[in-house]
Order: structure tokens, then C-alpha cells, then sequence
């Protein structure tokens, strides 16, 4: 909404403009009126709108009004050949400047201009409306500015086409989206509950039920679909809308639209949609509990059919209140699908928590256009972000509170790498397109922790939580490139490796490095090499909660993490506490 007004008074000499500014600033008719008034900037808090307004006297006016002398004919013949189209003559339809027609000195007529002016307000749609007023005797001069301000706050033009008389398409798509997101339950309906829930959202107050039911009425008797089951459709909903601007109303369409985040062009603005979120380096972003609470709503009301999956038109029923399709064919190679190759409840929360790591600020977007500050009565979407402390913070403390991290899978072409990144989905169908992101879940110490594997590096931007450096035990030649990328990328960078033999259901051959892997490994505090192969399942989870472990406490080497002495440790650690914890509940027990 625009912060401030520019008022342009124009008209035929002697009609009174400079009268009636002196009238509105003075309170009382001016005994001598100067030639001409100087800009004059009226407060907001004595504005109906509570908006600075100006009135100025050139042609950077955001409304125009023009007026004419009630008791003059020729004055009023002047809007139509002279004032509007030196206004508007040049403009396209749908730029015009709104315009408001003032019959001043009303006290010298008994009876109305209207009948003069009515032709004219059907000629020109740019015309917001006529006010008839008097200087003299201050009558409706606040009225005129008044209405004046409106045209300016609360446009008709973007709203409403008065030749055809009916919404224009962009206000249609706006106020279908706010249908959509108020019918919580998804059945093409605003119930009793649903309509006061948005009524208490716009206006601060729900409805009375008389109230209620006078509005389902008038839409019944004007409609053919605008009631169905005692609730509002759409087309009820619009019909509603269009009622409101007819009537002059059309602060209270402008009032929900703002409220759901549309400026005057009825375009989601930039604030709502992108709220400041300060990301430091060494930092990164995760979905909180808000953010969680947030989407299982979005997902129990799309789940139509409540098998636990979004099917492709679910999914698009989910996304139809943003302009695009934010998710493409990518997501089914990101995530675990349903056993009909959906995405699964699952998949989605994690598809959810790569977009908040990866792209926070596109992830607020979306977030925003589905409604999330509106529906969690939150001031912006932000607020179902977590902000992660930074790492070498987490370094220093030893221990970290996130719950997503970044594992970059690297070796040279045709190791497997992507059937690495499919088989931590354990999806049957084929990557398609090829999987470049893999994301699960990992329960480390009782604990779900997300993990994302990325098989894309980029040489300037080896950075990631857990590397981890996969070679072909088949081919000799394969090792070479992991120790190559270890020693120009990761050997001195505290980031912690895990180094993986492939197809480990082939015969292992010598690699044509230095060293075996092993004896790298053990020179360079590395935990041993673990085997996969597509044909091991039952190794995997195993090799993916390493990773997990070695993301999760960098801190720790490496070697002594993957050593038989540290998993021991750990037992042992285990086993002394709970037969202590038992040997005191005894002597407890027996003291009693």
C-alpha cells in the first residue's frame, strides 16, 4: 500500500479548487482566497486512512480531481472535452489515474447535477465517483478527500473491469489462491468455521451466525453455484467480491488481498515473499518444529486418498497456489517413494528439509506462496527456519544441535557413485533423471538425523560435512583419484573421510598406487575402507551411519571412530553405566 497521496486538484477558473483546499486545511470558508494554494500536506492521523496526504498543484498526482461548478453548465461540458482527456488521453487502458469528479458549490442549487454527470461517469471507466460539496458551508469537503484517498489505497482499476462488469483476471487468480488456502480441508468448500477463521484473520472478528447466514443467502439468491452444502464456493466467494467493489466496497476486497501478501499491482510482494533471513558463514538452515507442523497440515490435507504418498496429482493440487511447479522429475531420484513410486510422506519431509539447506531464501518463497505467515499467524515464513550455530563453533564445543548434513560422494567416472546415492533411497524404479541428490534419514544414538549425499563436486567447492572418497575395487587405476582429491582437498581442512571400495562383490585387484587403501588409510588417520556393492544390501546401513557418525563428530579422528578399540569404548562406556546405575539401585534398595 502506498505510504503516502498525492491529491491534483484541476477545473475551469472560478469553480472553487483553491476554496475548497482552504475550506478542508481551515475548517472554515476563506473571506479572501489566494490565486493560487500552495502544496499543502495534511497529516495522517487527522486522514480517514491514517495516510500523508498532499495536495499539490502539478502533475505528479497519484488522483486527480476535477472540479466543476454545479450551478455551470459549461463547467461540466469541460470534463469531457477538456479535463479527462488531458489527464488520460494518452494512457492505456488499465493506467489511467483514477479521478474524482467535484460538484462544488452546492449551496447555490437546489437540486443535483447527477443527471448531467452519469453520462459521463459511464463514459469514462477511469471515474471513481462524483461528490457534490460546498466550500461555504464545509459540506462534504472531508468526504471528497476521503474518497480521494481511497481511489489511491484502494484502487478499483486492478480489481475490477466496469465495462464488462467483472473481476479481472489477475484479481481472479489472487482471490482463488486465498480460497485455496482458507479451505482447510480441502473440499472445494468455506464452511461456518473455515469462513469465520478468515473473517478473524482480515478483519480481526468472526462473523455472527445471522450475519453468516445472510451472506450465504444473498450469494444463493444471486448465484446458481455459489452455496453448496452450507458452505461457500469459488464462485460464491468471487460473486461475494464483485458484490463488494459494485458497491463501492472495495476497501474491504483490498483488505484481503494485503492481508495474504498482493500490492497494488496484485503481485505477492517482495517483502512477503522474501523476508530477511541472515545466513552467517559456517552456518547453515534446517525446517524447524514450526516449519514440520506447518507442512504435515499441507500433507494430510492433500493426501486425498490417505495412503501416506502424494501422487503427481496431489502433488500439483498441493503446488496450484504458486505460479510454477517448484518440484520437477529431479525429486524422484531425491528421496524414498512409496511402493507406487509417489512420493512418500517421508520423502517429502525430506525434499522439504534439501530445498531449506540448499536454498533457503527459494524455500522461504515457497513456503510464502502456500500461505505458511498466514495460516501459522506467524509475522513471516522465517520463523520455520532454524538458523544453525557455526561449525567451528560446534568444533570448539564438541557437539552439535543439527540435524542435517552434507556428504559429498567423489571418485572418478563409472565407480557407481549413483548407485551409492539410490541404494541409501532403497527405491525400486531408476533414477530419472539421474541422481545428483540423495537424502534419508540416518538414526544415529537413537536419533533421526538427515544426510544428504551429493555425488556433483565442484573442484573450487569441495566443502561438505563427511567426504566421502569411493574407488572401483575392480579397477587398479581407481584409487589414484581419490588419494588425489584427499590430498588437494580435504588432508588439511579438519573436514572428516571415509574412503569406500565399489563393487565389492567383484574380485579385488592391486590398485597402482603408492599404497593400498588400507595402509592410506592408516597413514593418514582415516578409518579402514568399508566394501559396497549393490548386491550387499545388508552392508549399506551400516556404511551410511559411519558417514553419519564421522558428519557428526568431526572432532573425534577419524581412525580411533572406525577402530574395533572406540566401538568397544562406547559399549563398554555403556555397559559400566547401566551395571553401576544397578549396583546403586541395589544399595539403595537394600538401605531401605
Amino acid at each position: 500500500m502506498k505510504r503516502d497521496v498525492r491529491i491534483l486538484l484541476l477545473g475551469e477558473p472560478k469553480v472553487g479548487k483553491t476554496s475548497l483546499i482552504m475550506s478542508l486545511v481551515g475548517e472554515e470558508f476563506p473571506e479572501l482566497v489566494p490565486l493560487r494554494a500552495e502544496e499543502i500536506t495534511i497529516p495522517a492521523d487527522v486522514t480517514p486512512e491514517k495516510v500523508p496526504t498532499h495536495i499539490v498543484d502539478y502533475s505528479g498526482a497519484n488522483v486527480v480531481c476535477v472540479v466543476y461548478d454545479v450551478t455551470q453548465e459549461e463547467t461540466i461540458d469541460k470534463i469531457r472535452t477538456k479535463w479527462i482527456p488531458l489527464v488520460n488521453g494518452g494512457a492505456e487502458k488499465g493506467s489511467k489515474i483514477p479521478i474524482i469528479l467535484v460538484g462544488n458549490k452546492s449551496d447555490l442549487r437546489s437540486g443535483s447535477s447527477m443527471e448531467s454527470i452519469l453520462p459521463i461517469m459511464n463514459q469514462f471507466s477511469e471515474i471513481e465517483t462524483c461528490v457534490e460539496c460546498s466550500a461555504k458551508n464545509l459540506k462534504n469537503i472531508s468526504e471528497l478527500f476521503y474518497y480521494a484517498q481511497k481511489a489511491v489505497l484502494h484502487p478499483t482499476a486492478p480489481l475490477y473491469d466496469p465495462e464488462d462488469k467483472q473481476l479481472k483476471l489477475q484479481c481472479v487468480r489472487a482471490l482463488s489462491r486465498i480460497f485455496s488456502i482458507s479451505d482447510q480441508d480441502n473440499d472445494h468448500i468455506l464452511s461456518d468455521a473455515e469462513l469465520n477463521c478468515f473473517q478473524k484473520l482480515c478483519f480481526g472478528n468472526p462473523l455472527a451466525p445471522q450475519a453468516l447466514e445472510d451472506v450465504k443467502t444473498v450469494v444463493w439468491k444471486n448465484t446458481s453455484d455459489g452455496v453448496q452444502d452450507n458452505g461457500l464456493t469459488l464462485n460464491g466467494f468471487l460473486f461475494l467480491n464483485t458484490l463488494f467493489i459494485q458497491r463501492g466496497r472495495h476497501e474491504t476486497t483490498w483488505t484481503i488481498l494485503r492481508k495474504f501478501g498482493y500490492d497494488d499491482t496484485l503481485d505477492l510482494t517482495d517483502d512477503y515473499l522474501y523476508p530477511p533471513l541472515r545466513v552467517s558463514v559456517g552456518c547453515t538452515t534446517e525446517l524447524n518444529h514450526l516449519g514440520h507442523q506447518f507442512l504435515q497440515k499441507l500433507f494430510d490435507k492433500y493426501d486425498e486418498d490417505k495412503d501416506s504418498a502424494l501422487s503427481p496429482a496431489e502433488l500439483k493440487n498441493l503446488f496450484s497456489v504458486l505460479p510454477y511447479m517448484p518440484w520437477g522429475p529431479e525429486v524422484y531420484s531425491n528421496v524414498s517413494l512409496s511402493d507406487d513410486n509417489y512420493i512418500s510422506q517421508h520423502g517429502y519431509f525430506c525434499q522439504w528439509m534439501l530445498s531449506a539447506y540448499l536454498d533457503v531464501h527459494r524455500c522461504l518463497e515457497h513456503l510464502g506462496y502456500l500461505g505458511y505467515p498466514i495460516l501459522m499467524e506467524r509475522e513471516s515464513q522465517t520463523s520455520a527456519i532454524t538458523v544453525t550455530r557455526e561449525k567451528a563453533l560446534d568444533l570448539e564445543k564438541r557437539q552439535t544441535q543439527r540435524t542435517v548434513f552434507l556428504c559429498k560422494v567423489i571418485g572418478p567416472r563409472g565407480t557407481g557413485k549413483t548407485d551409492f546415492l539410490q541404494a541409501f533411497l532403497q527405491n525400486e524404479r531408476d533414477p530419472s533423471p539421474p541422481t545428483i541428490y540423495a537424502i534419508n534419514t540416518v538414526s544415529v544414538a537413537n536419533q533421526d538425523k538427515y544426510l544428504i549425499v551429493s555425488s556433483f563436486l565442484k573442484t573450487a567447492d569441495a566443502a561438505c560435512d563427511v567426504a566421502c572418497l569411493m574407488y572401483d575395487v575392480s579397477d587398479p587405476d581407481s584409487f589414484n583419484y581419490c588419494a588425489s582429491i584427499y590430498k588437494q582437498h580435504y588432508m588439511d581442512r579438519g573436514i572428516p573421510c571415509v574412503v569406500v571400495g565399489s563393487k565389492a562383490d567383484l574380485i579385488e585387484v592391486k590398485q597402482h598406487h603408492g599404497m593400498s587403501p588400507s595402509e592410506f588409510c592408516y597413514k593418514h588417520r582415516l578409518p579402514s575402507p568399508l566394501h559396497f556393492s549393490t548386491l550387499l544390501t545388508h552392508t549399506h546401513t551400516h556404511i551410511y551411519s559411519k558417514l553419519t557418525w564421522a558428519a557428526m563428530y568431526p572432532h573425534l579422528n577419524g581412525s580411533d571412530m572406525s577402530s574395533t578399540s572406540f566401538w568397544l569404548r562406547v559399549t563398554l562406556g555403556a555397559t559400566i553405566a547401566a551395571m553401576l546405575g544397578f549396583a546403586l539401585y541395589r544399595a539403595f534398595s537394600r538401605h531401605k
